[in-house]
């Protein structure tokens, strides 16, 4: 008899429904996935960011890290045929990402956004980056 409940579709009244969007919801993480690579001049960050508006993305270089920052505020509404609303959904996501990336050249890095791709190209500074926070001890 246990067998058959476990096995019987409930349908949209299912009494376990209540966890089916549980993951989708509020423990949904929202990480973007980031590429970083090192060559002997650069630094190439490129950043997953599918859904993003370009103006709502934040980029800062701070302290040798590079910090990236997204907000996205979603609204989806469905209604039927006489306009009565069925469905209301918002949706938000906030991300922010950093990376240690010492001797970058602030004044030469570039970024693009394209296709929900994040691309910064960070140059690196040509000799020895002077460290401002060093404390020589003696």
């Amino acid at each position: 008899m246990a067998n058959s409940l476990m096995n019987r579709d409930f349908g949209m009244f299912d009494p376990m429904d209540i966890f089916s969007d549980f993951d989708h919801g509020f423990m949904k993480e929202s990480q973007m996935k980031t590429d970083v690579r090192e060559t002997d001049k650069t630094y190439e960050v490129a950043s997953e960011l599918p859904g993003f508006k370009k103006e709502d993305i934040h980029l800062d270089y701070r302290d040798n890290t590079l910090r990236i920052s997204a907000v996205n505020n979603l609204q989806k509404d469905e209604k039927d045929k006489k306009g009565q609303l069925l469905r209301q959904e918002r949706s938000s996501s906030n991300v922010v990402r950093s990376f240690y990336l010492p001797g970058v050249d602030k004044d030469n890095v570039s970024a693009k956004y394209d296709g929900g791709i994040l691309t910064i190209s960070l140059p690196k500074v040509d000799g020895q980056v002077e460290d401002d926070h060093h404390i020589e001890i003696n």
